[in-house]
This record gives C-alpha cells, sequence and structure tokens, in this order.
C-alpha cells in the first residue's frame, strides 16, 4: 500500500513542478488507484504486487469512499456559502473607514455610544436653522461628533461684527454666505460628513425641507421663525432642539409632543410684543455664552441621535453666565396648545 501512496505522492509533485493542471494531475492518481483495485482483483492472494498494494481491493475501495464523502463534502458547502453570499445584502457603501474609526475612538469607547451609536450618528440627518452664534458651535460640534448628513439655513452673510462670537466664520470670509463659510469651516473639520447649504429664509412655504431631516435645531434670533420652525416640527413628527440667548442667559429644550413633552409654543404660547424682548444687537451678548448653549445644544443632538442619556424632553434648562448658575425646570404640555394641543 505505501508503493501506492509513494507513487501518487511523486506524481503530484511531479505535476507540481511541471505546473501541470490540477485535473490532470488527479486524473494520473485516479489510474493509479484504479491499477491498484485491479492488481487486487486479479492476482492471486499472496502474490508480492498484490501485497505491496495493500492486498485487498476492498481497501482501496474504502480509501475511494472515503474521498468521495470529502469532495461531496466540500462541494455542498461551497454551494451553501455562495447561497448565502447571494442572500446576503451588499455590504453598506457608507461603512465606516479605518480613519473614521481612528477619528470617533473616543466615542466608539464610550459604553453609552459605543459602535453601534456612532453608526447611527453615521445615519443621522440633521437640520439647523440659523449658522450665527448658537449655530456656530453646534455646527461645529455635529460635523466633529460624525453627524453624516448636516442641513444648514441661513439667508444672511458674514460681517465683521458676527466675528466676536461666531466662531465657524473668519476674517478672510467677510460678505460670504454664511452658509457658504460655515461649509467651508465644517468640511475642514470633518471631510466625511456631508454638508448641505441652503441660503435663504425658511418660511412657511419652503417649510418642506423639514420633513427630509430626522432632528432639527433652531438656532434662530427672531420669535417668527422660532414659532414657524416648531409648528413645522410638530407637523411633520420631528424632535426639535431650541435655544435662545441674550446678554448673559439662555435657555434650550428639546421639544417633542410626538414622544410626550411639550412643544415650544405649550412653553411660549404668548409671543413677547414688538421691542420687548432686545436682540443681541440692541442688547449685546457675551461671546462665549452662544458657544456654552451652541454646545449643550449639539449634546442634546448626539444625546437623540445615540440613545444615550436623558435629553431634556419635558425639561428646559437655563443658564446664568453671569452669576455661573444653571438650573432645570420642568415643563408639561398643554391641552389647548394652538399647535400640539387636542385636536391638532
Amino acid at each position: 500500500m505505501m508503493l501506492v501512496v509513494g507513487l501518487a505522492l511523486a506524481l503530484w509533485m511531479l505535476g507540481w513542478v511541471l505546473d501541470t493542471p490540477k485535473r490532470l494531475r488527479w486524473g494520473a492518481i485516479a489510474l493509479l488507484w484504479l491499477a491498484a483495485v485491479v492488481v487486487n482483483l486479479t492476482l492471486p492472494e499472496g502474490h508480492p504486487l498484490r501485497e505491496m498494494t495493500g492486498g485487498d481491493a476492498r481497501v482501496w475501495l474504502a480509501v475511494a469512499l472515503g474521498f468521495a464523502l470529502v469532495l461531496g463534502y466540500r462541494i455542498l458547502l461551497k454551494r451553501l456559502k455562495k447561497q448565502v453570499g447571494m442572500a446576503a445584502p451588499p455590504p453598506s457603501p457608507a461603512a465606516f473607514s479605518e480613519a473614521e474609526v481612528a477619528r470617533y475612538a473616543r466615542h466608539i469607547l464610550l459604553r453609552e455610544i459605543g459602535g453601534p451609536g456612532q453608526r447611527r450618528l453615521k445615519d443621522a440627518r440633521v437640520l439647523v436653522v440659523g449658522a450665527g452664534g448658537l449655530g456656530a458651535p453646534l455646527l461645529l460640534y455635529l460635523a466633529a461628533a460624525g453627524v453624516g448628513e448636516i442641513g444648514v439655513i441661513d439667508d444672511d452673510v458674514v460681517d465683521v461684527s458676527n466675528l466676536q462670537r461666531q466662531i465657524i466664520h473668519s476674517d478672510q470670509r467677510l460678505g460670504m454666505d454664511k452658509v457658504q463659510s460655515a461649509e467651508i469651516a465644517m468640511r475642514a473639520l470633518n471631510p466625511f460628513v456631508q454638508v448641505k447649504p441652503y441660503k435663504r429664509r425658511l418660511v412657511a412655504e419652503t417649510g418642506g425641507l423639514v420633513a427630509e431631516y430626522d432632528l432639527v435645531l433652531d438656532g434662530s434670533d427672531n420669535f417668527d421663525t422660532r414659532y414657524l420652525v416648531n409648528s413645522l416640527c410638530v407637523a411633520a413628527g420631528k424632535p426639535l432642539i431650541a435655544g435662545a440667548i441674550t446678554q448673559w442667559e439662555g435657555q434650550l429644550s428639546v421639544y417633542d409632543p410626538a414622544n410626550g413633552s411639550p412643544c415650544y409654543e405649550c412653553v411660549f404660547p404668548v409671543r413677547p410684543a414688538p421691542g420687548t424682548v432686545p436682540t443681541c444687537a440692541e442688547a449685546g451678548v457675551a461671546a462665549p455664552l452662544p458657544g456654552v448653549l451652541g454646545s449643550m445644544m449639539a449634546m442634546e443632538a448626539v444625546k437623540l441621535i445615540t440613545g444615550a442619556g436623558a435629553p431634556l424632553r419635558g425639561r428646559l434648562l437655563i443658564h446664568d453666565a453671569l452669576y455661573g448658575e444653571t438650573r432645570v425646570i420642568g415643563v408639561k404640555r398643554r391641552a389647548d396648545c394652538a399647535v400640539c394641543g387636542v385636536g391638532h
């Protein structure tokens, strides 16, 4: 038997040296096997050649059976793998690259975010209303955090008076549309995010834009826009993170009636009379204040998208920078709210 095994190995090695196709090498070994079977069937027992080739044809038939079982198993396994490959969905074109994994490593290490949370950030679509004081830091942090698609809507241009607090803009981009200036800064910070700039004012006619996004952050500086954004978000069933600042104080909350919390108009049902609440241009604003509140808004967005922690639903955060005090008060839905109340 060892004679046949040795000859088979010699045939295989010779074919390998001569670079003979495998099917020819297996054919030669099959002929050698057939010759061994014939020898054991035709020669009488005790014949030296028969003894050298195993002495019994049943030995070679058993070898052939074992080989057939192994070959059959490999063929079946190959077909199963092919079927699984055909049934499996194609790999996501937005899968993380090695550079992205390194970039977001500190997020991925957080138990509350991890890989799945970072994946949700990458898949998220967020609309930011306003690229000014509040919009500047929150846009930068949304981009840095890896939010996959960020829309920014603003109809203003960069003015020298903005640079005291709107850190997303620069002296070199004075006179440029704020949305374009913001896009330049965000892409420079993170080339893996998609930025969609909208050079326009958000009005009822263009409000359909809200429905295209998963989450809206309102950093606008006038009450007309704030109330409009709120009504558009309620109609579209989208959560809204809204903030406001003046002088040394700011506030923010998550308005999400679809999940049981009040909307903006529940908390502020009456618009202030014109002229009663001065704007930043009229009353001034401390430079870091929009950075503090805008960063908090970005933090709330990360929490909402990833499911981490407890977002500010049903809670209004009020920050007094002058005296270093922050307090949170509970707020509730109103049944008679003109936007999200009963019957609306």
